[in-house]
């Protein structure tokens, strides 16, 4: 029997809850198909900051190297500023890992109702392929106001006279700016992976971008797709404007295989894309580094107000662990939970209140796991 280790993250709010049925799903898949995994526990989360102090220590992200898979809940809770726990945890297990693929399924499932008036199971089934770590994301910027800017860069300084023709320090109240970038290499990869994705699913591959107005960032975005683009000419490509996708995307989702995108764009699509797939509630991430350690988790947040509840839904979660397990190479496995997550809804008897039904968080997990045994036993 294959033997994997896997840390687990249950992290703040109900994220505890749905990483528990989660497990409780992919364990059931292993009984089915011959794999075991021994979950290793991280307290990470706010409970943890509040009490020690500490977001993740260097002798943990040593740790969790080690591993080729993470298993996230949830992070985010009202005790402690937006962006702690976001940015000293999860951007810096991505970061520190270099999971620059964050991959996004928006597949709506039979049984499940999207807001696109007409559309079904078949016209919504593509994946979007998000740059993870370049774009706005570097956190390069800040804020200065008149009359305090001595320490500004020169950089800085040539940026404000030229674009606007002012003095920096005597002409603006204060300014704020942000500095995005991007990378060959960087781009490069990212491109390599949606290529090799599309080339093994219906070979088709969009690419987004607002090279019209942001020419130099994204000008130089597109210009490597159509470079990498020359390797697979068996793949079918097209540019979409990033404004003009978030149309198509309720227009025609039907055209889309997988979808390649910057950063910041792909923050703002994938929502969207979670919306038509049937919402938060079904949304799976992964966070990938092809050669190295991945992280996978819900999209949605950490609903500190329904922790403890035993109410929220676990499916995004379960499916997340799918993902996981896929990448380890247990591909069977995590088609047949995916499979048991269509047919628990099909079912319409164990859903919980976002589903339209009354059940628990737990008593989801459990219906998940038996229909895994069922399926796949089959």
């Amino acid at each position: 029997m294959t033997q994997y280790k896997i840390p687990t993250i249950g992290g703040d709010g109900i994220g505890p809850e749905i990483i528990r049925e989660g497990r409780k799903v992919v364990d059931a898949a292993g009984e089915v198909f011959g794999f075991d995994v021994d979950w290793i526990e991280y307290p990470l989360g706010a409970d943890h900051y509040l009490e020690t102090g500490e977001l993740v220590s260097e002798n943990t992200l040593k740790e969790l190297s080690q591993h080729k898979a993470i298993y996230l809940g949830a992070l985010g809770d009202p005790r402690l500023a937006p962006g702690i726990l976001e940015k000293g945890i999860l951007l810096n297990l991505r970061f520190s890992f270099d999971e620059y693929i964050n991959l996004r399924p928006i597949k709506l499932l039979e049984g499940v109702e999207t807001p696109i008036c007409g559309k079904t199971a078949k016209d919504i089934d593509f994946v979007v392929v998000r740059e993870n770590t370049e774009d706005f994301y570097i956190s390069i910027g800040g804020r200065h106001k008149k009359g305090k800017s001595k320490d500004l860069l020169e950089v800085e300084r040539f940026i404000y006279s030229t674009k606007f023709g002012l003095d920096i320090e005597t002409d603006s109240e204060e300014i704020a700016y942000q500095i995005g970038m991007i990378s060959k290499e960087g781009t490069n990869r990212v491109m390599e992976y949606s290529f090799g994705l599309a080339k093994n699913r219906k070979q088709h591959l969009s690419s987004v971008d607002k090279a019209n107005v942001l020419s130099d960032m994204y000008g130089f975005w597109r210009d490597t797709f159509e470079e990498v683009g020359k390797n697979y000419p068996e793949v079918q490509t097209d540019f979409n404007y990033v404004d003009a996708i978030t149309m198509w995307f309720v227009k025609n989702p039907e055209f889309f295989d997988v979808v390649v995108t910057p950063n910041m764009f792909g923050d703002i699509i994938t929502d969207l894309g979670a919306m038509i797939q049937g919402g938060l509630g079904l949304a799976p991430g992964g966070n990938i580094n092809p050669k190295g350690t991945s992280m996978f988790e819900p999209i949605h947040g950490s609903a500190p107000k329904y922790k403890g509840m035993d109410r929220a839904n676990p499916l995004a979660t379960i499916w997340a662990g799918a993902l996981m397990i896929e990448t380890l190479g247990e591909k069977e496995a995590a088609d047949t939970i995916v499979k048991a997550i269509e047919q628990n809804i099909l079912n319409k008897k164990v859903n919980t209140v976002d589903m339209g039904g009354s059940s628990k968080c737990s008593e989801v997990g459990t219906d998940v796991a038996r229909l895994v045994k069922e399926i796949g036993k089959s």
